[in-house]
């Protein structure tokens, strides 16, 4: 059991995870017990209630009908997070245009967040920006961290606590998980791929296409496996494109983008 487990109060949600190392066999059923701790794809997001920067939130009222995005953050003041928010701050209307709300999430208080604040609005060039145009919720208590499944054990503060890894969580409209990427601490997210990916989420939601590899948004897509080639001329007008294979199946079918 770490070090750490005995400085926690009785009350302290991580408290959980002391209780597992004491389990035999803790190797395993500690690994089975953090995945079942998260979320899964197509399950309801957690509706939860949280202190943020832009006052106190119910998740799912303030996602409403919009497309949300979640960002995690093992804690304020430190370098590559400062990074990611900056970067997020600079694509705010990219995230605007497609209709998707941004929301991000780290382990410190709700003060230390307006602290920051200013240093990551320095670093972007906007010094007489007083605000970020994203609430960021304060986690204090890794109470969210738990819930989500986002603890990186691997990573820890000063104190010998774990830190919260970089995970992203793309919400629908209808409140339901889309996408996950969890990213160690160690390694700063990519939002050209988040934003791309959110494209093809859309794109997909609406139409009965899937996207190829390395796709991006007015490329061709593929028809997908279960439309017949009678169907599938009637949905795609544009026209498919039927790619001859040795097996003889016809499963690459591109059409241009519906």
């Amino acid at each position: 059991k770490p070090y750490w487990c005995n400085t926690l109060p009785h009350s302290h949600p991580l408290l959980f995870l002391c209780s597992l190392w004491s389990v035999p066999g803790r190797r395993v059923k500690t690994r089975f017990k953090l995945t079942a701790m998260g979320i899964n794809l197509g399950d309801v997001f957690p509706n939860f209630e949280a202190d943020t920067t832009a006052g106190r939130i119910k998740f799912h009222e303030w996602l409403g009908n919009s497309w949300g995005i979640l960002c995690s953050h093992p804690a304020d003041y430190t370098p590559v997070c400062t990074t990611e928010l900056g970067r997020m701050a600079k694509l705010a209307s990219e995230f605007q245009k497609r209709n998707v709300k941004m929301i991000a999430l780290s382990i410190d208080s709700v003060q230390d967040h307006h602290g920051w604040t200013k240093d990551i609005n320095a670093y972007i060039g906007a010094s007489n920006v007083e605000k970020l145009p994203f609430p960021i919720i304060a986690d204090e208590k890794r109470e969210l961290a738990v819930q989500l499944g986002m603890l990186d054990p691997s990573e820890r503060n000063k104190e010998g606590l774990p830190l919260t890894a970089r995970a992203v969580f793309v919400i629908g409209p209808d409140k339901t998980l889309k996408l996950s990427i969890l990213y160690p601490a160690t390694t700063g997210r990519n939002f050209d791929e988040i934003l791309r990916v959110i494209d093809s989420l859309q794109l997909t939601a609406y139409k009965k296409v899937a996207t190829p590899v390395d796709w991006k948004a007015g490329g061709d897509c593929m028809v997908l496996p279960s439309i017949s080639e009678e169907d599938a001329k009637k949905l795609f007008p544009k026209g498919i494109q039927m790619q001859e294979l040795p097996s003889s199946k016809k499963y690459l079918r591109f059409t241009p983008h519906p």
